[in-house]
């Protein structure tokens, strides 16, 4: 926040299926070392927010800037600027064909040119790092599902990207593999990642968002610090969908 542009900025950004609007004028940021929770209800519009950020959705209005560039150009690659950009899906998306190491490394050398050993010199320091070293040399179909979603965010942060995009990475495991995740995350943001993230673990948004953005129906109906939004909502909205998601 020292006077540089948010890593990521959404302008009025509208999106629409067809005549269905999913997102109607999305304005946010994402500044840097900061991690930034979504949270609403399914068909709210988090999923769609986070693929119109890595451009993998056309909008129909407004701006997406990262670093300060207007990246929803049509003039602009696409790619170049998806190189710039980890994204982890709720799918692991893993190439089932390659190995650990082969997936980690996929982007770095093909994408970033990176030479096949430094890339992998990498690639096994950071899979040590969260205890799967021993798999380097495995396939996914080989491991559990909270492996194969710690590689994923693993191979998404291989080539140091600048803003890292979480779409819900635990809704596909079984809750007791969550928490292995969940602490690779928590990592992540000690180390000083900046992190659009959408998420339906209230708990962890609370312990681990700097802030948190509550959508409704595509709009932002309430943003501000996690505890305050999670803890002390302002909007009747907040609270209702709070009392849902956080009853016994």
């Amino acid at each position: 926040m020292s006077g540089a542009p948010p890593v990521l900025e959404l302008r009025d950004v509208r999106c629409a299926f067809g005549d269905h609007e999913v997102l109607r004028g999305i304005s946010l940021s994402v500044h840097r070392h900061e991690v930034v929770a979504l949270i609403g209800a399914s068909g709210s519009g988090k999923s769609t927010l986070l693929r119109t950020a890595n451009l993998l959705e056309h909008i129909g209005d407004g701006q997406v800037l990262l670093a300060g560039e207007d990246i929803s150009d049509p003039r602009v690659d696409a790619d170049a600027v998806r190189a710039r950009i980890g994204t982890v899906f709720q799918a692991y998306n893993l190439f089932p064909h390659l190995s650990v190491l082969d997936n980690v490394t996929l982007a770095a050398r093909l994408v970033h040119n990176v030479p096949r050993a430094r890339a992998e010199a990498r690639a096994l320091d950071l899979l040590a790092s969260i205890g799967l070293g021993a798999k380097a040399k495995a396939f996914p179909d080989t491991l559990s599902g909270g492996q194969q979603q710690r590689v994923a965010i693993v191979r998404a942060i291989a080539t140091e990207p600048e803003l890292l995009l979480l779409d819900e990475i635990t809704s596909a495991l079984d809750p007791e593999l969550v928490g292995e995740v969940l602490d690779l995350v928590r990592r992540l943001k000690d180390d000083g990642a900046t992190i659009l993230m959408a998420t339906h673990e209230m708990a962890f948004a609370r312990e681990v968002a700097d802030r948190v953005v509550f959508l409704d129906q595509g709009r932002v109906c309430e943003t501000g610090p996690a505890r305050e939004v999670l803890g002390t909502p302002r909007e009747p909205r907040t609270r209702e969908f709070l009392s849902r998601v956080l009853a016994p």
